[in-house]
């Protein structure tokens, strides 16, 4: 779980890890995140939704680019 802690703690948003561990949120489930599920683990917050959310997709994107420049 510590490299979601650095990422949060880079996004600034570090008080969330705790709720990432209570709910079990590793790497494979955060790139599924929704806003909703967001908010049901108790991220209340609009602001630090839309930023977890932006950082979810560009952490996807870079996931999928390096894939597909290896192929």
């Amino acid at each position: 779980m510590g490299d979601l802690d650095a990422w949060l703690d880079e996004l600034g948003l570090g008080q969330y890890a705790a709720a990432f561990a209570e709910h079990a949120i590793d790497a494979e489930v955060l790139e599924t995140l929704t806003a909703d599920d967001l908010k049901e683990i108790g991220i209340g917050a609009l602001g630090h939704r839309k930023k977890l959310l932006a950082a979810i997709a560009a952490r996807r994107d870079a996931r999928t680019s390096t894939s597909s420049s290896a192929m």
